[in-house]
Protein backbone atom coordinates (compact mmCIF):
# COMPACT_ATOMS: atom_id res chain seq x y z
CA UNK A 1 0.00 0.00 0.00
CA UNK A 2 1.20 3.51 -0.72
CA UNK A 3 2.70 5.06 2.37
CA UNK A 4 0.48 7.52 4.22
CA UNK A 5 -2.90 7.61 5.93
CA UNK A 6 -5.38 6.97 3.15
CA UNK A 7 -5.78 3.95 0.92
CA UNK A 8 -5.69 4.67 -2.83
CA UNK A 9 -7.67 2.97 -5.56
CA UNK A 10 -7.99 3.09 -9.32
CA UNK A 11 -11.67 3.92 -9.82
CA UNK A 12 -11.72 4.70 -13.54
CA UNK A 13 -9.86 3.27 -16.52
CA UNK A 14 -10.49 3.65 -20.23
CA UNK A 15 -9.02 3.82 -23.70
CA UNK A 16 -9.78 6.28 -26.47
CA UNK A 17 -10.36 5.06 -29.99
CA UNK A 18 -7.21 3.12 -30.87
CA UNK A 19 -5.49 1.48 -33.80
CA UNK A 20 -6.09 3.44 -36.97
CA UNK A 21 -7.52 6.86 -36.11
CA UNK A 22 -7.05 9.26 -39.01
CA UNK A 23 -9.56 11.94 -38.03
CA UNK A 24 -8.42 12.95 -34.53
CA UNK A 25 -5.70 15.06 -32.95
CA UNK A 26 -3.71 13.94 -29.91
CA UNK A 27 -5.73 16.40 -27.83
CA UNK A 28 -8.93 14.76 -29.04
CA UNK A 29 -7.68 11.35 -27.91
CA UNK A 30 -6.66 12.75 -24.53
CA UNK A 31 -10.14 14.18 -24.04
CA UNK A 32 -11.87 11.05 -25.28
CA UNK A 33 -9.94 8.80 -22.90
CA UNK A 34 -10.39 11.21 -19.98
CA UNK A 35 -14.17 11.46 -20.46
CA UNK A 36 -14.46 7.70 -20.67
CA UNK A 37 -12.39 7.15 -17.53
CA UNK A 38 -14.54 9.60 -15.57
CA UNK A 39 -17.70 7.95 -16.90
CA UNK A 40 -16.27 4.58 -15.95
CA UNK A 41 -15.80 5.82 -12.40
CA UNK A 42 -19.17 7.56 -12.33
CA UNK A 43 -17.56 10.77 -11.12
CA UNK A 44 -17.76 14.33 -12.38
CA UNK A 45 -14.59 16.07 -13.51
CA UNK A 46 -15.13 18.58 -10.68
CA UNK A 47 -13.68 16.04 -8.24
CA UNK A 48 -10.37 15.94 -10.13
CA UNK A 49 -7.84 18.05 -8.26
CA UNK A 50 -4.73 16.30 -9.53
CA UNK A 51 -3.52 15.85 -13.09
CA UNK A 52 -0.59 14.05 -14.70
CA UNK A 53 0.37 14.11 -18.37
CA UNK A 54 3.49 13.98 -20.53
CA UNK A 55 4.45 13.97 -24.18
CA UNK A 56 2.13 16.64 -25.55
CA UNK A 57 2.33 20.41 -25.57
CA UNK A 58 5.07 22.91 -24.86
CA UNK A 59 4.11 23.07 -21.19
CA UNK A 60 2.86 19.58 -20.46
CA UNK A 61 0.64 19.03 -18.56
CA UNK A 62 -0.54 22.66 -18.48
CA UNK A 63 -1.81 22.70 -22.07
CA UNK A 64 -3.62 19.37 -21.79
CA UNK A 65 -5.24 20.35 -18.48
CA UNK A 66 -6.48 23.56 -20.08
CA UNK A 67 -7.87 21.62 -23.05
CA UNK A 68 -9.74 19.33 -20.67
CA UNK A 69 -11.09 22.22 -18.64
CA UNK A 70 -9.20 21.23 -15.50
CA UNK A 71 -7.53 23.51 -12.95
CA UNK A 72 -5.59 21.07 -10.79
CA UNK A 73 -3.85 21.91 -7.54
CA UNK A 74 -1.45 18.94 -7.89
CA UNK A 75 0.37 18.22 -11.15
CA UNK A 76 3.01 15.86 -12.48
CA UNK A 77 4.82 16.04 -15.81
CA UNK A 78 7.43 13.35 -15.16
CA UNK A 79 8.68 12.06 -18.52
CA UNK A 80 10.85 8.96 -18.46
CA UNK A 81 9.68 7.22 -21.61
CA UNK A 82 7.39 4.22 -21.58
CA UNK A 83 7.54 3.84 -17.81
CA UNK A 84 6.21 7.37 -17.30
CA UNK A 85 2.73 6.24 -16.35
CA UNK A 86 3.72 3.70 -13.73
CA UNK A 87 6.03 6.30 -12.18
CA UNK A 88 3.25 8.89 -12.32
CA UNK A 89 0.83 6.41 -10.72
CA UNK A 90 3.32 5.96 -7.89
CA UNK A 91 3.59 9.71 -7.41
CA UNK A 92 -0.18 10.16 -7.55
CA UNK A 93 -0.79 7.37 -5.04
CA UNK A 94 1.69 8.92 -2.62
CA UNK A 95 0.11 12.36 -3.04
CA UNK A 96 -3.40 11.04 -2.41
CA UNK A 97 -2.27 8.95 0.55
CA UNK A 98 -0.63 12.02 2.09
CA UNK A 99 -3.69 14.21 1.52
CA UNK A 100 -2.17 16.45 -1.14
CA UNK A 101 -4.85 15.46 -3.66
CA UNK A 102 -8.13 13.53 -3.65
CA UNK A 103 -8.50 12.38 -7.25
CA UNK A 104 -5.70 12.34 -9.81
CA UNK A 105 -6.28 11.82 -13.52
CA UNK A 106 -3.50 10.29 -15.65
CA UNK A 107 -4.03 10.70 -19.38
CA UNK A 108 -2.15 10.10 -22.61
CA UNK A 109 -2.90 10.25 -26.33
CA UNK A 110 -0.92 10.04 -29.56
CA UNK A 111 -1.53 9.95 -33.29
CA UNK A 112 1.90 8.46 -33.98
CA UNK A 113 0.67 6.26 -36.81
CA UNK A 114 -1.63 8.80 -38.47
CA UNK A 115 1.03 11.51 -38.38
CA UNK A 116 3.52 9.36 -40.27
CA UNK A 117 0.90 8.26 -42.80
CA UNK A 118 -0.05 11.88 -43.41
CA UNK A 119 3.57 13.05 -43.63
CA UNK A 120 3.29 15.25 -40.55
CA UNK A 121 6.31 13.57 -38.97
CA UNK A 122 8.99 11.00 -39.73
CA UNK A 123 10.37 8.06 -37.80
CA UNK A 124 12.78 8.95 -35.00
CA UNK A 125 16.24 7.42 -35.21
CA UNK A 126 17.31 8.83 -31.84
CA UNK A 127 16.16 11.01 -28.97
CA UNK A 128 18.63 13.75 -29.87
CA UNK A 129 22.37 14.41 -29.86
CA UNK A 130 22.93 16.53 -26.77
CA UNK A 131 24.48 15.63 -23.46
CA UNK A 132 25.69 12.04 -23.04
CA UNK A 133 23.98 11.00 -26.27
CA UNK A 134 26.45 13.01 -28.34
CA UNK A 135 28.97 10.21 -27.90
CA UNK A 136 26.67 7.56 -29.42
CA UNK A 137 24.46 9.23 -32.03
CA UNK A 138 27.26 9.95 -34.57
CA UNK A 139 27.88 6.23 -34.85
CA UNK A 140 24.32 5.44 -35.86
CA UNK A 141 23.41 3.81 -32.58
CA UNK A 142 19.62 4.00 -32.93
CA UNK A 143 17.04 3.26 -30.26
CA UNK A 144 16.27 -0.19 -31.60
CA UNK A 145 19.97 -0.97 -31.96
CA UNK A 146 20.40 -0.46 -28.22
CA UNK A 147 17.69 -3.00 -27.44
CA UNK A 148 19.15 -5.36 -30.02
CA UNK A 149 22.59 -5.11 -28.41
CA UNK A 150 21.12 -5.93 -25.02
CA UNK A 151 19.26 -8.92 -26.44
CA UNK A 152 22.40 -10.22 -28.10
CA UNK A 153 24.32 -9.93 -24.83
CA UNK A 154 21.65 -12.00 -23.08
CA UNK A 155 21.88 -14.62 -25.84
CA UNK A 156 25.67 -14.81 -25.47
CA UNK A 157 25.75 -14.93 -21.68
CA UNK A 158 22.73 -17.15 -21.02
CA UNK A 159 22.22 -19.17 -24.18
CA UNK A 160 18.89 -17.54 -24.95
CA UNK A 161 17.81 -18.45 -28.49
CA UNK A 162 16.16 -16.40 -31.17
CA UNK A 163 13.36 -18.97 -31.23
CA UNK A 164 12.68 -18.29 -27.55
CA UNK A 165 12.48 -14.57 -28.20
CA UNK A 166 10.14 -15.26 -31.11
CA UNK A 167 7.86 -17.18 -28.73
CA UNK A 168 7.15 -13.91 -26.94
CA UNK A 169 5.73 -12.44 -30.15
CA UNK A 170 3.78 -15.62 -30.95
CA UNK A 171 2.11 -15.70 -27.53
CA UNK A 172 1.36 -11.97 -27.57
CA UNK A 173 -0.45 -12.49 -30.86
CA UNK A 174 -2.37 -15.45 -29.40
CA UNK A 175 -3.61 -13.15 -26.63
CA UNK A 176 -4.44 -10.43 -29.14
CA UNK A 177 -6.62 -12.90 -31.02
CA UNK A 178 -8.95 -12.79 -27.99
CA UNK A 179 -9.09 -8.99 -28.00
CA UNK A 180 -11.51 -7.53 -30.56
CA UNK A 181 -9.78 -4.14 -30.29
CA UNK A 182 -6.27 -5.40 -31.07
CA UNK A 183 -4.78 -4.11 -34.33
CA UNK A 184 -3.30 -7.48 -35.32
CA UNK A 185 -5.14 -10.69 -34.38
CA UNK A 186 -4.15 -13.29 -36.98
CA UNK A 187 -1.98 -16.08 -35.49
CA UNK A 188 1.74 -16.13 -36.23
CA UNK A 189 4.36 -18.84 -35.88
CA UNK A 190 7.95 -18.86 -34.73
CA UNK A 191 9.06 -19.49 -38.31
CA UNK A 192 7.11 -16.45 -39.51
CA UNK A 193 8.77 -14.28 -36.87
CA UNK A 194 12.22 -15.53 -37.84
CA UNK A 195 11.70 -15.17 -41.59
CA UNK A 196 10.57 -11.54 -41.47
CA UNK A 197 12.68 -8.60 -42.64
CA UNK A 198 15.65 -7.81 -40.41
CA UNK A 199 15.31 -4.53 -38.53
CA UNK A 200 18.25 -4.65 -36.09
CA UNK A 201 20.06 -7.92 -35.54
CA UNK A 202 18.69 -10.12 -33.96
CA UNK A 203 15.27 -8.42 -34.27
CA UNK A 204 13.15 -9.04 -37.31
CA UNK A 205 9.96 -7.06 -37.85
CA UNK A 206 7.70 -9.18 -35.64
CA UNK A 207 10.12 -8.86 -32.73
CA UNK A 208 9.21 -5.15 -32.70
CA UNK A 209 6.11 -3.33 -31.50
CA UNK A 210 3.53 -2.04 -33.92
CA UNK A 211 2.83 1.65 -34.47
CA UNK A 212 -0.72 2.77 -33.78
CA UNK A 213 -2.84 5.70 -32.70
CA UNK A 214 -4.59 5.79 -29.35
CA UNK A 215 -4.98 7.15 -25.86
CA UNK A 216 -5.64 5.97 -22.34
CA UNK A 217 -6.68 7.41 -18.98
CA UNK A 218 -6.71 6.22 -15.39
CA UNK A 219 -8.34 7.92 -12.41
CA UNK A 220 -6.90 7.31 -8.94
CA UNK A 221 -8.88 8.38 -5.88
CA UNK A 222 -8.78 8.39 -2.10
CA UNK A 223 -10.69 5.66 -0.30
CA UNK A 224 -13.48 7.97 0.86
CA UNK A 225 -14.42 8.65 -2.78
CA UNK A 226 -14.72 4.95 -3.59
CA UNK A 227 -18.27 4.67 -2.22
CA UNK A 228 -19.42 7.26 -4.77
CA UNK A 229 -18.03 5.30 -7.72
CA UNK A 230 -19.94 2.98 -10.01
CA UNK A 231 -17.07 0.52 -10.29
CA UNK A 232 -15.37 -1.74 -7.77
CA UNK A 233 -12.06 -0.30 -6.55
CA UNK A 234 -8.72 -1.70 -7.65
CA UNK A 235 -6.31 -0.88 -4.86
CA UNK A 236 -2.77 0.37 -5.34
CA UNK A 237 -0.85 -1.98 -3.05
CA UNK A 238 2.76 -1.08 -3.77
CA UNK A 239 4.91 0.85 -6.22
CA UNK A 240 8.56 1.19 -7.16
CA UNK A 241 10.60 3.28 -9.57
CA UNK A 242 14.21 3.30 -10.71
CA UNK A 243 16.49 4.88 -13.31
CA UNK A 244 19.73 3.21 -14.31
CA UNK A 245 21.63 4.98 -17.11
CA UNK A 246 21.51 7.33 -20.09
CA UNK A 247 24.62 6.28 -21.99
CA UNK A 248 25.00 2.62 -22.89
CA UNK A 249 28.59 2.80 -21.65
CA UNK A 250 27.23 3.49 -18.15
CA UNK A 251 24.93 0.45 -18.12
CA UNK A 252 26.73 -2.03 -15.92
CA UNK A 253 24.95 -5.16 -17.18
CA UNK A 254 22.94 -5.32 -20.41
CA UNK A 255 21.11 -8.40 -19.10
CA UNK A 256 19.61 -6.61 -16.08
CA UNK A 257 16.88 -4.00 -16.51
CA UNK A 258 15.84 -1.33 -13.99
CA UNK A 259 12.76 -3.46 -13.25
CA UNK A 260 15.07 -5.50 -11.00
CA UNK A 261 14.94 -2.57 -8.56
CA UNK A 262 11.47 -1.13 -9.18
CA UNK A 263 9.90 -4.58 -9.00
CA UNK A 264 11.62 -5.50 -5.75
CA UNK A 265 10.49 -2.24 -4.18
CA UNK A 266 6.91 -2.62 -5.39
CA UNK A 267 6.54 -6.19 -4.14
CA UNK A 268 8.16 -5.38 -0.80
CA UNK A 269 5.92 -2.36 -0.24
CA UNK A 270 2.84 -4.36 -1.23
CA UNK A 271 3.82 -7.20 1.08
CA UNK A 272 3.39 -9.82 -1.65
CA UNK A 273 5.63 -11.95 -3.87
CA UNK A 274 5.82 -12.51 -7.63
CA UNK A 275 4.47 -16.05 -7.13
CA UNK A 276 1.17 -14.56 -5.94
CA UNK A 277 0.52 -12.61 -9.15
CA UNK A 278 -2.34 -13.83 -11.35
CA UNK A 279 -1.05 -11.93 -14.39
CA UNK A 280 1.58 -9.41 -15.49
CA UNK A 281 1.30 -6.47 -17.89
CA UNK A 282 4.82 -5.69 -19.12
CA UNK A 283 6.17 -3.11 -21.53
CA UNK A 284 7.01 -4.87 -24.78
CA UNK A 285 8.38 -2.54 -27.41
CA UNK A 286 10.60 -5.54 -28.31
CA UNK A 287 10.40 -9.21 -27.41
CA UNK A 288 13.54 -9.06 -25.29
CA UNK A 289 11.89 -6.52 -22.99
CA UNK A 290 9.26 -9.04 -21.97
CA UNK A 291 11.79 -11.79 -21.37
CA UNK A 292 14.25 -9.80 -19.28
CA UNK A 293 11.50 -8.06 -17.29
CA UNK A 294 10.08 -11.45 -16.33
CA UNK A 295 13.49 -12.34 -14.94
CA UNK A 296 14.03 -9.07 -13.16
CA UNK A 297 10.60 -9.06 -11.52
CA UNK A 298 11.40 -12.49 -10.10
CA UNK A 299 9.09 -14.72 -12.10
CA UNK A 300 12.12 -16.80 -13.04
CA UNK A 301 15.86 -16.71 -12.37
CA UNK A 302 18.39 -14.62 -14.27
CA UNK A 303 19.15 -16.36 -17.55
CA UNK A 304 16.06 -18.57 -17.29
CA UNK A 305 13.72 -16.30 -19.24
CA UNK A 306 14.16 -18.17 -22.51
CA UNK A 307 13.15 -21.51 -21.01
CA UNK A 308 10.32 -19.79 -19.13
CA UNK A 309 8.65 -18.25 -22.18
CA UNK A 310 9.05 -21.19 -24.57
CA UNK A 311 6.56 -23.34 -22.65
CA UNK A 312 3.54 -21.18 -23.48
CA UNK A 313 3.36 -19.68 -20.01
CA UNK A 314 2.43 -16.19 -21.28
CA UNK A 315 -0.85 -17.18 -22.91
CA UNK A 316 -4.27 -16.27 -21.54
CA UNK A 317 -5.50 -19.69 -22.55
CA UNK A 318 -3.57 -22.31 -20.62
CA UNK A 319 -0.67 -20.13 -19.51
CA UNK A 320 0.71 -20.27 -15.97
CA UNK A 321 1.37 -16.51 -15.96
CA UNK A 322 -0.70 -14.66 -18.56
CA UNK A 323 1.36 -11.70 -19.78
CA UNK A 324 0.12 -8.74 -21.83
CA UNK A 325 -3.35 -10.16 -21.94
CA UNK A 326 -4.59 -7.62 -24.49
CA UNK A 327 -1.85 -8.53 -26.99
CA UNK A 328 0.60 -5.90 -25.78
CA UNK A 329 2.54 -3.44 -27.85
CA UNK A 330 3.59 -6.27 -30.14
CA UNK A 331 0.04 -6.85 -31.41
CA UNK A 332 -2.69 -4.79 -29.70
CA UNK A 333 -1.62 -1.15 -29.86
CA UNK A 334 1.48 0.97 -29.31
CA UNK A 335 1.01 4.72 -29.87
CA UNK A 336 4.25 5.73 -28.16
CA UNK A 337 4.63 5.76 -24.39
CA UNK A 338 2.44 2.72 -23.77
CA UNK A 339 2.75 2.42 -19.99
CA UNK A 340 -0.75 3.73 -19.27
CA UNK A 341 -2.28 0.98 -21.40
CA UNK A 342 -0.71 -1.57 -19.04
CA UNK A 343 -2.57 -0.06 -16.10
CA UNK A 344 -5.90 0.01 -17.97
CA UNK A 345 -5.60 -3.66 -18.91
CA UNK A 346 -4.59 -4.64 -15.37
CA UNK A 347 -7.65 -2.86 -13.95
CA UNK A 348 -9.98 -4.52 -16.45
CA UNK A 349 -8.59 -7.94 -15.60
CA UNK A 350 -9.02 -7.44 -11.86
CA UNK A 351 -12.58 -6.24 -12.35
CA UNK A 352 -13.47 -9.16 -14.60
CA UNK A 353 -14.16 -6.91 -17.59
CA UNK A 354 -11.78 -8.45 -20.13
CA UNK A 355 -14.26 -10.56 -22.09
CA UNK A 356 -12.80 -13.49 -23.99
CA UNK A 357 -9.31 -12.72 -22.70
CA UNK A 358 -10.35 -12.76 -19.04
CA UNK A 359 -7.76 -14.35 -16.78
CA UNK A 360 -8.76 -16.65 -13.94
CA UNK A 361 -6.92 -17.30 -10.71
CA UNK A 362 -5.74 -20.80 -9.90
CA UNK A 363 -9.01 -21.50 -8.06
CA UNK A 364 -11.09 -20.44 -11.06
CA UNK A 365 -12.16 -17.15 -9.53
CA UNK A 366 -11.36 -13.69 -10.87
CA UNK A 367 -7.73 -12.60 -10.40
CA UNK A 368 -6.92 -10.96 -7.09
CA UNK A 369 -3.43 -9.61 -7.72
CA UNK A 370 -1.62 -8.30 -10.77
CA UNK A 371 1.43 -6.27 -11.66
CA UNK A 372 2.07 -3.62 -14.31
CA UNK A 373 5.69 -2.76 -15.06
CA UNK A 374 6.74 -0.15 -17.59
CA UNK A 375 10.15 0.39 -19.14
CA UNK A 376 11.40 3.66 -20.60
CA UNK A 377 14.10 4.84 -22.97
CA UNK A 378 16.52 2.01 -23.74
CA UNK A 379 16.07 0.20 -20.42
CA UNK A 380 16.86 3.54 -18.75
CA UNK A 381 13.89 3.68 -16.39
CA UNK A 382 11.28 1.46 -14.83
CA UNK A 383 8.09 1.87 -12.84
CA UNK A 384 6.24 -1.06 -11.28
CA UNK A 385 2.76 -1.03 -9.72
CA UNK A 386 1.16 -3.91 -7.81
CA UNK A 387 -2.65 -3.83 -7.88
CA UNK A 388 -5.29 -5.87 -6.09
CA UNK A 389 -9.01 -6.13 -5.52
CA UNK A 390 -11.07 -6.71 -2.38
Amino acid sequence: MATGIRKVAVVGAALSDCGRVDDATPYTLHAQAARRALADAGLDRAVVDGFASAGLGTLAPVEVAEYLGLRPTWVDSTSVGGSTWEVMAAHAADAIAAGHANAVLLVYGSTARADIKAGRRTGNLSFGARGPLQFEVPYGHTLIAKYAMAARRHMIEHGTTIEQLAEVAVQARANAALNPDAVFRAPITVDEVLSGPMIADPFTKLHCCIRSDGGAAVLLAAEELVRDCRTAPVWVLGTGEHVSHAAMSEWEDFTVSPAAVSGRLAFERAGVTPDEMDFAQLYDAFTYMTLVTLEDLGFCGKGEGGAFVEKGRLRVEGGELPVNTDGGGLSAQHPGMRGLFLLVEAVRQLRGEAGDRQVRARDGELPRLGVASGTGGWFCSSGTVVLGRD
